[in-house]
């Protein structure tokens, strides 16, 4: 999807993961959604910049539209 969003078959199972590392989108999300601001994500990870994680959104956003699609 973008260079910020890698899948990798040996790393994390080959789930989609930031840049490289062992930090996966899903990881992101769960973070966010269980209350952690963006300010706290990035203090608790600081290899991760603020274009990761709406990279992550946006990744998220995509799977869905793709999702409603195959429902169609």
């Amino acid at each position: 999807m973008n260079e910020r969003i890698t899948i990798e078959p040996g790393k994390r199972s080959g789930q989609p993961c930031i840049r490289g590392m062992r930090i996966t989108v899903g990881d992101v999300l769960e973070y966010l959604s269980g209350g952690m601001s963006r300010k706290q994500l990035l203090e608790d990870f600081p290899e991760l910049e603020p274009e990761d994680i709406n990279a992550c959104l946006a990744f998220a956003a995509h799977r869905e539209r793709h999702l409603e699609a195959l429902a169609s």
